[in-house]
């Protein structure tokens, strides 16, 4: 009975650290949108800021702009409680 808890430990082990590197990789890749795309992204932006806009046009990793909404979300947030 210890052998197959140990076993599953370790199987447990072995594929979160799988999904781990997966993740590593998949937020790590660099953009490969054509500038066609950039600009179209960075035009459907403008009402959001011209700041938002032109990050669009930026080689960004997904990391990189899951950091960016994260900062967007907080900016926003204070933005709506100072308000009130």
């Amino acid at each position: 009975m210890a052998a197959t808890a140990s076993s599953k430990t370790m199987m447990g082990i072995v594929i979160a650290l799988l999904v781990a590197i997966l993740g590593y990789f998949v937020l790590t890749t660099p953009d490969h949108r054509s500038f066609g795309t950039k600009v179209g992204d960075a035009v459907n932006e403008l009402p959001n800021g011209v700041d938002k806009a032109a990050r669009q046009m930026e080689d960004r990793t997904p990391a990189e702009k899951i950091g960016d909404a994260v900062d967007d979300a907080k900016h926003d947030t204070k933005k709506a409680i100072n308000q009130q």
